[in-house]
């Protein structure tokens, strides 16, 4: 089935989130949609997929004009998702979220589960798939579940397939299962949407590669582009992908964590008995598939969240039993994995947010007021090095770009005297080119005799920025690497195997 989007036009109040945008998809092919976070890539295939509705432009297949009133009509047309954050309910089946919106009944309105049991043993088998149609769902790996989101869409007979930044949850090799299976399905004539701002991925796969930038086609790119000229293509300007450092000159002291537990309030383990050092001068990076402890360790070494026991030293100074503010007093500096929520507060200016954690510093205040002058100083210093695109430091943080206010907290976090600097997901939702900015101040940071931690679901950044890796796995390290460990090593220590060790 053939896909065109003709015009397609979405706007949110004063935001054109896409803009006269056009595109075709052929039967048999894998078009890529690639473009940075907040582009516009999302929301085009949502719209594509019925839970938007276009201001202009139509959608047709074969040839026919649709008119999707929701992800229903998108359905029955065969269009089918695999959503980046899985549409599946974690308590059922994988047969009953196979069946749920299309459920087949007997007799009396019973649901005939077995029916349901046999069309997903048939899917999988076509495609090789190691799926029991009577696990529960929220038992299974992230890399099956999203199997279970692909049989969900083939179980409706989909011709075109979208897939919404589908590698953010899984391993490496997951990922290369991944695109094996987008192949299969190309090859036997599935027309398939894949949306992602991961360069090698792209590379690998697409047959054609559209490139959005701020809501609108800049062009289309040949799948043999270098990174270099995709990144280019993305941001509007040369980048520098690589990131350039010498090697590391170890310093005495720095963080010491021995013996580290973590437990939730609901009393589940989330940080299981870890132990591990970072020296000044180097960067350790954690890495892991989301949600295995790394949120939690971040968190138990500034004080947050919850009950933690064992040890936190910083220069021999004891961190567990402080709070926040008597972490940050300790020297840490920490951009948390959120900016919104945890890094900024949106409706304060730049100025205000660039000494959040320091209003009360002689240094701005006199008699308990903020002294205006010297704060408006400060911020545009700051905002000069740091390369902040604002209307001046008066300006709401919450009306910058994604990039720009990743760029205040990174400021802010530096701008203090560090014994500690612990990153959560630094450029997340940020573009290419604030991305090689912060990469840059992290490793002036570590060359300045600083220790970092970088935690990253990222494999790239990862492997870009570490002298040593951390691997996390169902809230313990699997084990402790150096940064030039292959990637497909690193793949297995994230699913929890450790090819380093040797055989006992």
């Amino acid at each position: 089935m053939k896909l065109e989007l003709r015009g397609i036009t979405k706007r949110f109040g004063s935001l054109v989130a896409n803009d006269h945008i056009d595109v075709v998809v052929e039967p048999g092919e894998i078009h890529a949609l690639l473009g940075e976070n907040g582009a516009g890539k999302s929301t085009l295939m949502n719209v594509l997929y019925g839970l938007y509705q276009a201001d202009e432009g139509e959608i047709l297949l074969d040839g026919v004009p649709q008119h999707f009133r929701g992800p229903g009509d998108a359905m029955a047309a065969g269009i089918g998702m695999v959503h980046q954050h899985f549409m599946l309910i974690p308590v059922f089946t994988v047969a009953e979220n196979v069946m749920l919106g299309h459920e087949q009944s007997k007799a009396f309105g019973v649901l005939d589960i077995a029916a349901a049991r046999e069309h997903v043993r048939e899917v999988a088998s076509r495609f090789g798939f190691e799926v029991d149609p009577d696990a529960i769902v929220g038992d299974l790996p992230v890399g099956v579940q999203q199997r279970v989101e692909i049989i969900k869409a083939l179980s409706r007979d989909a011709k075109v397939l979208v897939f919404d930044e589908p590698t953010a949850v899984l391993t490496p090799q997951e990922t290369d299962e991944l695109m094996e299976i987008m192949k299969q399905l190309r090859d036997e004539g599935t027309a398939i949407v894949f949306i992602t701002h991961k360069l090698r991925e792209v590379r690998a796969i697409a047959d054609k590669i559209t490139v959005i930038r701020l809501g609108r086609v800049v062009g289309e790119a040949d799948p043999k582009s270098s990174n270099t000229e995709l990144a280019s293509m993305m941001v509007g300007r040369a980048v520098e992908l690589t990131v350039h450092k010498d090697p590391p000159r170890i310093g005495e002291g720095g963080l010491r964590v021995k013996d580290l537990r973590v437990i939730a309030p609901d009393g589940v383990v989330v940080v299981d008995d870890i132990s591990f050092e970072v020296r000044p001068g180097e960067v350790l990076a954690v890495a892991g598939v989301q949600g295995n402890g790394q949120t939690e360790l971040a968190e138990a070494i500034m004080g947050l969240g919850a009950r933690s026991t064992g040890s936190i030293s910083l220069d021999g100074v004891e961190l567990i039993g402080r709070n926040v503010h008597q972490v940050l007093d300790a020297g840490v500096g920490f951009v948390p994995e959120d900016r919104n929520e945890d890094g900024l507060v949106g409706a304060f200016s730049v100025a205000e947010n660039l000494i959040l954690d320091r209003s009360d510093d002689p240094a701005f205040t006199r008699f308990g007021t903020i002294m205006r002058g010297v704060l408006d100083t400060f911020a545009k210093e700051r905002i000069a090095e740091f390369d902040i695109r604002t209307q001046g430091p008066g300006q709401a943080a919450g009306s910058l770009s994604g990039g720009n206010q990743q760029k205040v907290v990174i400021a802010r976090e530096l701008n203090r005297d560090l014994k500690l600097l612990l990153a959560s997901q630094p450029t997340r939702g940020v573009d290419v080119g604030s991305i090689e900015f912060i990469h840059k101040r992290i490793v002036e940071t570590r060359d300045s005799g600083i220790p970092v931690i970088v935690v990253s679901t990222e494999l790239d950044e990862v492997t870009a920025l570490a002298d040593r890796i951390a691997v996390m796995y169902r809230g313990r390290i699997v084990g402790i690497v150096p940064g030039d460990t292959p990637r497909d090593v690193l793949g297995l220590m994230m699913a929890g195997e450790n090819p380093t060790e040797a055989p006992a």
